[in-house]
């Protein structure tokens, strides 16, 4: 590698370090009356993780496009020790303890993932039907492991990585699309009928149109679609009330005040309380009179508009936006498929956690337990992150001077 010829994106350093200092800030606040420290302890990580960040930056990434498949072998090897040495925190098996560390393995899992992808995508991009199936099957090991646990936040996150990289590796919308439908149909076949009638002849009509012997596929469509709706039925009716809670109470979440809606009405409280200003930093009511629970991880946001109020809040997601779009163009300007597929695998990543987390705190997507990145309490997804962010810097670090396009 050229050092000599070396650029790294400062500015997407300083957005990524700065918000996650800012993480440690807000944590604080919300610990400030019981003497908590894991404001420490995030503050030490953003120092440790910000170091790993400028070293992989000087990694020479092309060396993960021969090693991937350890590297996918590594990770799914951590994602099986949670089975047997796993323990439990709040319902799900994901931790491992090492001293006095608990790792959690699926935030790296992401990681293996997108390298992985990368990999395959690199070699044969999947602009053929046919490339999906290896694609599939790949993604399904890590999946089936992670759902095992179960982690539904990190199983729809890894969904996520892995639409957004076929898509950006020349995969037809349609097809993505019409891989997702029966998740869709399971829901509005028994949420609302019509809905599902005109979801699926849509979905028929993609079908017949983008791929192969349309009019087999159109019928493979309906059919698919159609069991999906009748499976998700059964599941339904398989689940805890409290499951069924979680998928649904972000709907109306006055139907259960004192129990599953609970940490949604309190959160968009506290949001609503902030209004344009906020009530100041250390300051917020609801986030020191700890009516919301879970502040200083998953409902983290509600803190900011509680203490920082619209203004406070619009800025945090302008600070991501500008994250997500120095990854597009590191993604569009990278000198090779393997490296912009990874910028783009961590772009959807990112986007994909930030718009669930604040969709759940004001009450527009069920409580999944998705962190919000950078700034949620974890030192397992912080450090992946910072990872992630020093592979991306690698790449963006070897982008030829004039090279202003992805093809």
């Amino acid at each position: 590698m050229n050092h000599t010829n070396r650029s790294l994106d400062w500015f997407l350093i300083t957005l990524v370090v700065g918000i996650s200092g800012f993480g440690s800030l807000i944590i604080y606040t919300t610990q400030l009356y019981k003497q908590g420290s894991d404001w420490q302890q995030q503050l030490i990580m953003v120092v440790i993780g910000s170091a790993i960040l400028l070293g992989l930056s000087y990694f020479p990434y092309e060396l993960l496009l021969k090693f991937h498949w350890f590297t996918y072998g590594f990770t799914n090897l951590l994602l099986v020790a949670v089975i047997f040495f796993g323990t439990t925190i709040n319902g799900a098996q994901s931790w491992i303890y090492i001293g006095s560390f608990n790792f959690q393995p699926s935030e790296f899992a992401k990681i293996g993932l997108i390298i992985t992808l990368a990999a395959l995508l690199h070699f044969r991009d999947a602009s053929r039907v046919s490339r999906l199936f290896p694609i599939a099957s790949t993604v399904a090991l890590p999946w089936l492991l992670i759902m095992a646990q179960p982690d539904l936040g990190t199983g729809l996150v890894f969904g996520a990585i892995t639409f957004t990289m076929l898509y950006w590796a020349n995969a037809n919308l349609g097809w993505i699309l019409l891989i997702l439908s029966p998740l869709v149909s399971a829901f509005l076949f028994n949420l609302f009928l019509p809905a599902w009638l005109i979801f699926t002849v849509v979905m028929i009509i993609i079908a017949w149109f983008t791929l192969p012997r349309g009019a087999i596929w159109a019928l493979i469509t309906l059919t698919v679609n159609y069991m999906a709706g009748i499976l998700g039925h059964i599941l339904w009716d398989l689940l805890k009330p409290y499951q069924k809670d979680r998928l649904t109470l972000f709907l109306d979440p006055e139907k259960d005040p004192l129990g599953g809606g609970y940490h949604l009405i309190q959160s968009r409280i506290a949001i609503g309380s902030g209004e344009l200003w906020g009530n100041g930093l250390f300051e917020g009511t609801q986030t020191h009179l700890n009516f919301v629970p879970e502040q200083h991880t998953d409902f983290i946001f509600s803190a900011i508009g509680d203490q920082l109020g619209f203004v406070g809040a619009i800025a945090t997601l302008i600070v991501y936006w500008f994250i997500c779009l120095r990854l597009v163009i590191i993604a569009n300007r990278a000198r090779d498929d393997f490296g912009s597929l990874i910028a783009i695998g961590v772009l959807g990543m990112i986007a994909f956690q930030t718009i669930i987390n604040i969709g759940m705190t004001i009450g527009l997507a069920p409580i999944t337990g998705i962190p919000l990145p950078l700034l949620s309490y974890g030192r397992s997804s912080l450090l992946s992150n910072f990872i992630a962010f020093g592979i991306v810097e690698a790449i963006a670090a070897n982008i030829p001077k004039k090279n202003t396009s992805f093809r």
